[in-house]
């Protein structure tokens, strides 16, 4: 048995190899820990800063773009309604300026039609003035002829002319009524 002893056994090993693996482990486990595993941490706490960071800066970045696009709505509906403002009051300045020019174009209107019939009175009046002294020279011609005598003397002839006149007149008042 001795001679079993003292060979080496095949499954287990050396008591000096487990010691010196035992030995490298705890240097290589004290390596790792103390130069390589703060490493890693600090570079998994970088990248998480990171993405946080970066995720911090999309809601900061979407509540900007909120609070352009509440402020660009607000603004648009001031522009919209400042549009609609200055249209109905075009609207009601170009109703004011058609009544105006309907008021000047009645006015005119009404004033060339007065200074016609003033005109057409005018004439009227000239015409009947005309005829009268006409009528009353062909009168008082017809009336010579027909009495004989000369009526020559004015305040005959006007007397005459105005009596011709005014039965002419009462003759021809009731047929215009």
């Amino acid at each position: 048995m001795l001679a079993a002893e003292e060979s080496p056994s095949p499954v287990l090993p050396h008591m000096a190899e487990v010691i010196l693996g035992l030995v490298a482990f705890l240097l290589l486990l004290f390596v790792i820990s103390k130069f390589v595993t703060p490493r890693f941490e600090k570079l998994y706490a970088d990248r998480t800063a990171k993405i946080e960071g970066g995720i911090e800066k999309a809601e900061q970045a979407q509540q900007e773009a909120e609070a352009a696009l509440k402020q660009y709505n607000a603004q648009l509906a001031e522009a919209r309604a400042e549009s609609a403002r200055i249209r109905d009051d075009a609207r009601a300045e170009a109703e004011q300026i058609k009544e105006e020019l309907r008021a000047q174009a009645q006015e005119e209107s009404a004033r060339i039609v007065a200074q016609g019939q003033a005109q057409l009175e005018a004439q009227r009046a000239q015409i009947v003035a005309e005829l009268r002294a006409d009528l009353g020279r062909h009168a008082v011609e017809l009336a010579s002829r027909v009495v004989g005598e000369s009526l020559e003397d004015e305040a005959r002839r006007r007397g005459t002319v105005d009596r011709f006149l005014a039965e002419l007149d009462s003759v021809s008042a009731p047929a215009k009524s």
